[in-house]
């Protein structure tokens, strides 16, 4: 990080209580910011770690980036899970590990999809505001069902964002995103899943790439030997994705 300390900070964007890191100098604005929701079940804090990581990798991100880390609006504490969130619940039977009709997942928009479209869009225009940014300036993404939301986002956003990276997530609300993908053509995304992943199938984010670049999306795809988790060699290649949108698209 070339001497830089990271800062945290929590505020609240729209809708959303958020974490909020960075290593820019005292009244320095950003010249990028960068949105990562965590996934189903994590607590809000879940991927706040890799902010200091990306900017260890490169201290473009440490000089020029400010990192946000929205918690999730929904609480699974009647699961049992009393610090964990949710972008959008999940179907009983899914919950128990009855059911995992991927086909139909993909097809159908999640009930709670919406509403956390809604949030998370609250979130960006809050922060275009705020630091004065245009949506080119802000790159979103997320780790498993946060991965989700945020393709959903950056598919409906009024104007297209940096980028978009998504980590470990799948393919939902498929007649939607088709039809929405094609208005952005070469919007840069990461995608990285790992062969082994046990929870969201290795071969549904081959198809949800394959739906991105069918319509013209810019898509660096990244598959590790890994099961649902984020992989060493994902982050170096986030990093450099990230230091790209930097760089200008």
């Amino acid at each position: 990080m070339g001497g830089r300390t990271a800062r945290r900070v929590t505020t609240r964007l729209g809708e959303l209580d958020c974490n909020v890191v960075d290593a820019l100098a005292e009244g320095e604005a950003p010249q990028l910011a960068v949105v990562l929701c965590h996934g189903f079940g994590a607590p809000a804090t879940d991927l706040v770690y890799l902010a200091p990581e990306l900017m260890s990798l490169d201290a473009a991100l440490a000089e020029r980036v400010r990192f946000v880390f929205p918690g999730a609006p929904l609480t699974l504490a009647e699961w049992g899970m009393p610090h964990g969130r949710a972008w959008f619940h999940l179907p009983e039977a899914v919950m128990l590990r009855q059911m995992r009709d991927w086909d139909v997942f993909a097809r159908e928009v999640p009930p709670g999809m919406p509403a956390a479209r809604r949030a998370v869009m609250s979130v960006v225009e809050a922060l275009s505001t705020s630091m004065k940014l245009p949506y080119g300036r802000i790159v979103l993404g997320g780790f498993s069902q946060g991965g989700m939301v945020t393709t959903d986002v950056a598919l409906r956003l009024e104007e297209a964002p940096g980028g978009l990276c998504i980590l470990s997530g799948t393919l939902t609300s498929e007649p939607e995103w088709r039809q929405k993908a094609s208005a952005r053509k070469g919007l840069p995304v990461f995608q990285a899943h790992g062969r082994y992943d046990d929870v969201l199938p290795f071969s549904a984010a081959e198809r949800l790439r394959d739906v991105l670049t069918g319509s013209g999306l810019s898509v660096d795809f990244l598959p590790f030997d890994g099961p649902h988790t984020i992989a060493p060699e994902e982050m170096e290649r986030l990093a450099t994705f990230l230091v790209a949108r930097l760089g200008g698209r």
